[in-house]
């Protein structure tokens, strides 16, 4: 399902990935797939890591082609969580930010799947207010080294990451305010640790409340500038709210094939339940907003891989609200046309009922995407 904004190579590599996912596909729900394995070879194929630059070992390409990596494998029924946050996230900022060791250490095995970095920026206390994160760094005069003290929650696949990019703040020397930075914490850090929280969520991706007690750092833990603070930030926040769009896309398009299958052959009356408009009507609307969202998400990713961040920033909030409330339709429609099959594990359909939410929530909710519009587009006062 390619569009007339991808050239040739686009196209070819959306089959290719939608390939691959239909051969790793479960038979059940999106739960199913055998992860790890889709993971390495999507690893060997040069996918997971097309967005990191050549000279380590990726593809050489961008948000643009990892973006859709990600939702022809979600429409396949295969959705991989873990590209939002480490060649997205952490391979972008570090490729972006990183030391020329740090790319070194970490790139390569980025994109070929051997290594899997998390990211770490939600608390308990703070919510959407990124203003009140509270976890610190502080420097250790005598040895130069980081000391990162706090904790963070909702942190997806710690278990699984070799380390986690924390976000912390540092005290700027001068004004004595607290500024945004970025650290590589290993897993097996010293004081960093961590507990799995209870979702009703079925992924196989975990969530974990993370405690970091004192964990010591080197120096050269810091990624990027000390003083660049929201800059770097945003560099990893504006790939995960397009991906979140990609995520979302796939997921809303894998329940809409399930319906529109189930429509076409399905049979009650004399014709299939496909033929009436009261159903028909709301699918092909779905259909309809998923496109859209796909076009925005499409126009975020092109402004973010030539560089605009302002232009990106906007664009990537636009994409992952539409992206988010198309899936969500196109699930409960899906599910309403199956009827009660919808909500069986046979059709795979009604775990997707609590996934396409977090779209809506994750990693920032609707309602503040609304804020940043209103006034950052719009030009309308502060509500806070």
């Amino acid at each position: 399902m390619s569009t007339v904004l991808e050239t040739e190579e686009l196209t070819a590599l959306r089959a290719a990935v939608s390939a691959l996912g239909k051969r790793h596909a479960g038979p059940g729900t999106p739960r199913d797939f055998d992860r790890a394995g889709l993971w390495s070879e999507a690893a060997k194929l040069g996918y997971l890591g097309v967005n990191l630059p050549a000279q380590y070992g990726g593809g050489g390409g961008g948000i643009v082609e990892l973006s859709l990596v990600l939702e022809e494998l979600g429409a396949a029924g295969c959705p991989l969580l873990m590209m939002v946050v480490s060649p997205a996230i952490c391979g972008t900022v570090i490729s972006r930010f990183g030391t020329e060791a740090q790319k070194q250490q970490w790139l390569p095995g980025l994109a070929d799947g051997s290594l899997t970095m998390a990211f770490g920026i939600t608390e308990p206390d703070a919510g959407s207010n990124s203003h009140r994160i509270t976890t610190t760094a502080r420097r250790d005069k005598s040895t130069g080294d980081w000391l990162l003290t706090g904790r963070k929650v909702f942190i997806s696949g710690v278990d699984i990451a070799d380390a986690t990019l924390i976000v912390g703040r540092t005290e700027d020397a001068k004004s004595g305010r607290l500024k945004p930075c970025l650290f590589i914490v290993p897993r097996d850090a010293p004081g960093f640790g961590r507990s799995q929280i209870d979702m009703e969520l079925a992924a196989h991706e975990k969530q974990f409340e993370l405690t970091l007690d004192d964990v010591r750092l080197p120096a050269d833990a810091l990624v990027g500038d000390e003083d660049a603070g929201l800059l770097q930030l945003f560099a990893g926040l504006n790939p995960e709210r397009i991906m979140t769009a990609a995520f979302a896309i796939g997921m809303g398009r894998y329940a809409l094939t399930k319906a529109i299958a189930y429509a076409r052959t399905r049979q009650v009356w004399k014709e299939p339940i496909g033929s009436h408009q009261a159903i028909a009507h709301p699918l092909a609307q779905a259909h309809i907003e998923l496109e859209l969202a796909r076009l925005m998400m499409q126009k975020a990713a092109a402004l973010y891989d030539a560089g605009d961040d302002l232009g990106a920033g906007e664009a990537a909030n636009m994409a992952k609200y539409a992206a988010a409330e198309a899936c969500v339709k196109a699930v409960d429609q899906s599910v309403h046309t199956l009827g009660g099959n919808g909500l069986t594990r046979e059709y795979g359909l009604a775990s997707l009922i609590t996934a396409s939410r977090v779209a809506r929530i994750a990693p920032v909710s609707r309602e503040m995407i609304l804020n940043f519009i209103s006034h950052q587009s719009l030009g309308l006062p502060k509500s806070y």
